[in-house]
């Protein structure tokens, strides 16, 4: 394990209508190692259904297991960015993108300051998060919700990234109701879901905003690689969610690698409560991750 350091709370951007919104990143840096090159880099979102989690976090029960997330992508030597995102009680989407591209953007303004490879900025995220950093990873030449307040196409270029890791994401929102598993507890068309109120609308009646807020509505070949992993017992977020996100990105000639785990739910809890799950998929992570920074769009080993 290397001797990593942590700065909390810099602020990244300002928003709301007056300016005075202040969003707020930690950046976890790997030990000191003199004459380094220009390390990779991460960016983190949080999960939460878009109304709750804060930022280093990856929710309740993987914060208590004991798998150091972050540690573990600054032991193999990246950076770590985790980033706050406006939530749905506070504004709709494309806000939390806006936000998420605006962390981005930071990061590489900042590189030379953190031993950054700009080249080299990755998104990760888990849940809601994972919904988000597909969506950083897919728009980066979209209009409608790859635009951000700058409106530019230099400001969309200096949020894309190189590759994206999503954990159990919502890509699909229109057809997340009818892709939920029997057990499910969460559903889409519930009256006030995490999905509408994230859109403020109902889905079946706002299909247009349905899929603007949708990964799988900018799949294409010019995607980054792709690794997407996701709990075969998810009553949260369906798996099928995972599958064919990951199906239009290969269709479309894109890299992608999708991970199923069988019998875990949602945040990687398996039936005999242990933490299998969520160390395989850690590991799968931070593979990815390395591969891709030591050869982009390597193919799974």
């Amino acid at each position: 394990m290397t001797e990593s350091r942590v700065l909390s709370g810099i602020e990244f951007a300002r928003t709301g209508h007056d300016g005075s919104r202040p969003l707020l990143l930690d950046l976890y840096l790997p030990g000191p190692e003199g004459g380094a090159a220009p390390r990779p880099a991460v960016v983190h979102f949080h999960g939460g259904g878009w109304r709750a989690g804060e930022r280093s976090s990856l929710g309740p029960v993987l914060d208590g297991s004991g798998i150091g997330a972050f540690e573990k992508l600054t032991d193999a030597g990246f950076v770590v960015v985790s980033a706050d995102y406006r939530l749905s009680q506070e504004a709709h989407f494309p806000a939390q993108l806006h936000d998420a591209k605006a962390a981005v953007r930071w990061l590489r303004n900042h590189a030379a300051d953190y031993n950054v490879d700009p080249d080299r900025i990755y998104a990760w995220g888990d849940s809601a998060g994972g919904h988000l950093a597909a969506l950083v990873g897919l728009t980066a030449n979209a209009g409608a919700a790859g635009a951000d307040t700058a409106g530019t196409d230099a400001a969309s270029a200096d949020a894309a990234v190189a590759a994206v890791a999503a954990w159990y994401p919502p890509t699909d929102l229109a057809r997340m109701a009818e892709q939920a598993l029997p057990a499910a507890v969460a559903r889409a068309d519930d009256p006030g879901s995490r999905e509408e109120l994230l859109v403020g609308a109902v889905l079946a009646h706002e299909p247009a905003k349905a899929a603007a807020a949708s990964p799988i509505s900018y799949a294409s070949r010019s995607a980054p690689p792709f690794f997407l992993a996701h709990g075969t017992a998810d009553r949260f977020v369906p798996p099928a969610q995972s599958a064919s996100l990951a199906a239009a990105l290969k269709g479309a000639g894109a890299a992608v690698e999708l991970l199923l785990i069988e019998d875990a739910d949602h945040m990687w809890i398996l039936p005999d409560h242990s933490q299998a799950a969520a160390d395989k998929a850690m590991a799968a992570t931070v593979s990815f991750f390395l591969r891709q920074s030591r050869h982009p769009g390597a193919p799974a080993t």
